[in-house]
């Protein structure tokens, strides 16, 4: 009995000794797989070869492997990448650097080893690898692959190789029409992206590419040094030339075309022409767009995006004739869309001659009415119905369902890798297993699990993005999460702003990732930049504030709602205005509202930054379902956006001190 008295203090700090020196291990190996991570951002090589050795048997070790052998991928033997392969079979690694592989088998032009390894690929969402696969389709078998690629190519924002070459090859074979390779010049022109531009002149007239350059470069002396545009190549240079024009300055683009070159170009360069110059317009939000784009005369010349703008511009100046002819005009996929389904069939209640019309815009309303999105819950209230959440949650994850999202290797992979500092990683590894390592990514009841592991680790982008997949029912509690609920309630309604509308900011700022930083310095929660930050802290009387705090969750609550009230305030209390402002700056929407008074749908449509556009929409839209779980009330979202107009000059002074 004495000895079992002295043994068992010695084992428990035995026990308690090999606890510790178990946990220090994986500390340093976390170390590691950070001091690696940043060696394979700068490309060094020799770091990570010598760091590899101490992640061997870390759980993070696929990343390690996948980090040492992508930095030299260019330079490693076959047999090494399918050792690699063999050993991390499976994982998000393995299937990362396949689609890194295949990518450098195309550049090499290797299609026999391209054509082996295909079959194994899973993730199949690399557009650029797609073309590639295509190509080598087409090039085996003559297959009919043009429609598949000129979609996937006019959809890249710059250059690639793979589609360049399927371009090139289905150009050469008479499958691909040289129009639709001078169109991709043109959006390219339009875009700014000069490189792009000249690839795909390469390919329809090789010895006129270097023309690019001097169209890119200055084309208003371009079009000044020609007088006749004869040829189809010079034609469409001529064409390169007003879409750049435009892009700067649509009046004077308008003027060139129309004194000079208007008869000189075929009515579909021309339409192209008109419709580049109203897309510009509109997106200054002249009123002269509508009178550009009246002046063409074949809508299907278009491009969706073009008629996207044309219908938005109509909107604006409430043409509803000019509305519905501009969606009739888009593609199936285009029209098909939330946006343009609500506004066809407002169209068609503007105008409404005969039951038959009205009866089509119920139809089109009943097809996406619900609670998903902004259109489908402004289509819901245009059938007369209320926002509200359905009392009955779908069935939460049975034991088995959440033992299985807990010992899914990926995801434990995912949140250890964000749990130590590897988010992006982290993330990546997430959106592969919930999304593509299976052909249609999971099951709803496997995303359900797996959103609610994500939720119990408090991951809430994971929790978040995992529950808006689940298609056949929705758990609206698990997606729109309140986390931090009484800092955040607290804080919102001892300044007077509505908490479900703070909610519906954070979700879409960041996810409610405490430690999230943009691209530009937004830091936190609110994601609020650190001048602003400076100039709220005063504004608000917060002593001894200093940027660092914005990570701290407190700090960044009473920041960033202390200037959402200031902003909101500032427009008289419309969130839509509001929100714009916190997104882009209160200048902007200043600018923005200017011109005729409409609905807040019809000027949030209308925001010429597709940034700014898709997050008002997204955060009233957030804002109201929050509200309906915060209040257990029926809500509206139309009642909460309002309208839309010029500053009323009863009103008080703007606040320009607003950073």
């Amino acid at each position: 009995m004495q000895i079992r008295k002295i043994l068992t203090p010695m084992l428990s700090a035995l026990l308690a000794l090999g606890c510790t020196a178990v946990a220090l291990a994986q500390n340093r190996g976390d170390t590691v797989l950070l001091d690696m991570q940043q060696a394979f951002r700068k490309g060094d090589k020799k770091q990570l070869a010598a760091l590899l050795p101490q992640a061997r048997g870390h759980a993070l070790e696929p990343w390690a492997a996948y980090w040492e052998l992508r930095a030299r991928l260019d330079e490693a033997q076959p047999q090494e990448v399918q050792a690699f392969f063999t050993r991390y079979a499976g994982s998000y690694q393995e299937d990362r650097l396949r689609n890194d592989w295949l990518l450098l088998l195309g550049q090499r032009r290797d299609w026999s080893a391209f054509t082996d390894e295909l079959p194994n690929y899973r993730m199949n969402d690399d557009r650029e690898l797609r073309c590639y696969a295509l190509a080598v389709e087409h090039l085996k078998t003559g297959a009919e692959v043009a429609a598949e690629v000129r979609g996937l190519w006019h959809a890249q924002r710059e250059a690639d190789d793979g589609c360049s070459f399927a371009a090139d090859r289905l150009f050469a074979a008479g499958q691909l029409p040289a129009l639709e390779v001078w169109r991709k010049a043109r959006l390219a022109m339009e875009a700014n992206r000069p490189r792009a531009a000249r690839n795909a002149v390469e390919i329809v007239s090789p010895e006129n590419s270097p023309l690019v350059a001097e169209v890119q470069a200055n084309p208003a002396k371009y079009l000044a040094g020609r007088s006749v545009a004869g040829s189809r190549v010079r034609k469409e240079m001529v064409v390169l030339a007003l879409v750049r024009i435009a892009a700067s300055d649509p009046a004077v683009a308008a003027e060139l075309l129309s004194s000079k070159w208007d008869d000189q170009l075929t009515a579909e360069e021309r339409n192209w022409a008109w419709g580049a110059i109203g897309r510009q317009a509109a997106m200054r939000l002249s009123d002269s767009a509508g009178d550009y784009f009246a002046r063409v005369t074949r809508e299907h010349d278009l491009p969706d995006d073009m008629l996207a703008w044309k219908a938005r511009a109509a909107l604006r100046q409430g043409q509803w004739r000019a509305v519905s002819s501009a969606i009739d005009a888009m593609n199936e996929g285009a029209r098909s869309e939330p946006t343009w389904v609500y506004w066809k069939a407002r169209a068609l209640l503007a105008r409404a001659r005969s039951e038959e019309s009205r009866a089509e815009a119920q139809r089109l309303l009943q097809g996406i009415a619900g609670l998903r999105g902004f259109y489908e819950k402004l289509a819901l209230e245009e059938l007369g119905q209320s926002i509200v959440i359905p009392p009955e949650r779908p069935a939460p994850p049975t034991a088995e369902e959440k033992e299985a999202a807990r010992r899914n290797p990926g995801l434990a992979r995912a949140l250890q890798a964000i749990a130590i500092g590897l988010r992006s990683e982290g993330v990546r590894e997430w959106n592969y297993t919930t999304n593509l390592h299976q052909r249609g990514g999971m099951g709803d009841r496997e995303l359900l699990a797996a959103a609610q592991l994500a939720c119990d680790h408090a991951v809430w982008d994971r929790c978040i993005n995992t529950s808006e997949r689940t298609k056949s029912f929705t758990d609206y509690e698990q997606r729109f999460p309140t986390p931090y609920r009484e800092a955040v309630l607290r804080r919102a309604r001892e300044i007077g702003l509505e908490p479900a509308y703070v909610y519906g900011l954070i979700r879409q700022e960041s996810r409610f990732v405490s430690d999230a930083r943009s691209g530009v310095g937004a830091s936190g929660l609110m994601q609020v930049m650190p001048a602003t930050a400076r100039w709220t802290a005063r504004k608000i009387g917060l002593p001894g504030f200093s940027v660092d705090q914005l990570t701290d969750r407190e700090v960044n609550i009473a920041i960033g709602t202390g200037y959402l009230k200031l902003v909101l305030d500032d427009f008289a209390g419309s969130m839509a205005l509001a929100a714009a402002a916190y997104n882009a700056g209160p200048n902007r929407p200043r600018a923005w509202r200017m011109g005729p008074q409409v609905e807040a749908a019809i000027w949030a449509e209308n925001v010429p930054f597709s940034e700014t556009r898709d997050y008002v929409k997204k955060v009233l839209s957030n804002t109201t379902l929050y509200a309906a779980l915060l209040s257990g009330q029926p809500q509206s979202l139309k009642a909460r956006l309002g309208m839309v107009g010029p500053r009323e000059t009863s009103a008080p002074a703007e606040n320009r001190e607003l950073p």
